[in-house]
């Protein structure tokens, strides 16, 4: 199958090639350098230089194209992410870069889109299940997150149809794993939100798997993840992986002072992917967050 890919020389697009690549499939990266062509390259794929927000460039790269996968993100890492700002051009690739994308499949003929979102965008549900027919809460961090999977769906006003994985939290070998460990490592806090509430994860290689189901899945909404865990077995995980002991919080008004930002990362979401397991028979190879996880991380 010929794919369109967005974001791919990114953590998630890096993961989602690889697995794509390697089930046989014929992989077109989109690349915004010579640099990110390099990194097609090297995976596999065949680069084709462009800008999401672009039109012609894009209708250009997905030519015969089956389904287009929209992974792109600009995610701020480290302390960078809590600045004015900082998150300005990702919620442009979201509010502005997915219309373009769906448009263009559109124009194209492109069968399917497949929209990357997060399971973050959900309510706060305490110690209850959380499943993709519960409510979300879109405040203006969520916003521009929801406005991608509606644009997605709009596909399916042009005869296409559309797949949106809601993904956990990203925790492995990427930059801002690696920035929670050294603030271990320096002693500061790193937990979020209440140390009993939970919160849903996912290694970096089980997103690229997941990209090759939702090739063939069922047109929906999905959770993509690890079985969700407490929110302090993952601060004291950060905590060992630092060469510390011990689960350190950010104090309630520290976190309130950071703003509507961090609130999207302090909700308790326990949240299944059964659904995306029953529909796809997709199964995470890492299904229970470990320490491993960290093991090319530290």
């Amino acid at each position: 199958m010929k794919v369109f890919l967005t974001g791919a020389s990114g953590v998630v697009g890096r993961s989602a090639m690889s697995a794509l690549v390697e089930a046989g499939h014929d992989v077109v990266g989109l690349a915004r350098s010579e640099t990110a062509a390099d990194t097609v390259r090297s995976f596999g794929a065949r680069p084709h230089l462009g800008s999401i927000f672009e039109t012609e460039s894009l209708v250009a790269g997905m030519q015969d194209a089956e389904v287009v996968l929209n992974l792109v993100g600009n995610v701020p890492s480290g302390a960078a992410r809590f600045r004015p700002g900082a998150w300005r051009v990702h919620d442009r690739l979201r509010s502005h870069g997915a219309d373009v994308v769906v448009r263009a499949a559109a124009e194209t003929g492109v069968r399917r889109v497949v929209q990357q979102s997060l399971s973050a965008v959900y309510a706060d549900g305490g110690d209850d299940w959380i499943d993709e027919h519960d409510l979300v809460d879109v405040t203006a961090a969520a916003e521009p997150l929801v406005m991608a999977e509606t644009f997605a769906a709009s596909h399916a006003a042009t005869g296409g149809d559309s797949v949106v994985l809601r993904l956990g939290l990203l925790l492995g070998p990427e930059p801002m794993t690696r920035w929670w460990i050294r603030r271990a490592r320096a002693g500061h806090p790193t937990g979020l939100g209440s140390p009993d509430g939970w919160t849903h994860v996912v290694h970096p290689d089980d997103i690229g798997t997941a990209a090759v189901h939702a090739l063939t899945a069922p047109a929906g909404v999905y959770n993509v993840g690890a079985e969700p865990l407490r929110r302090e077995e993952l601060a004291e995980a950060f905590a060992i992986a630092g060469g510390r002991r011990g689960a350190r919080f950010h104090a309630p008004a520290t976190q309130r002072l950071l703003g509507h930002r961090l609130e999207l990362y302090t909700r308790s979401q326990r949240v299944s992917s059964q659904r995306f397991s029953d529909r796809t028979g997709w199964y995470p190879n890492h299904p229970k967050f470990t320490l491993d996880w960290f093991s090319h991380a530290v």
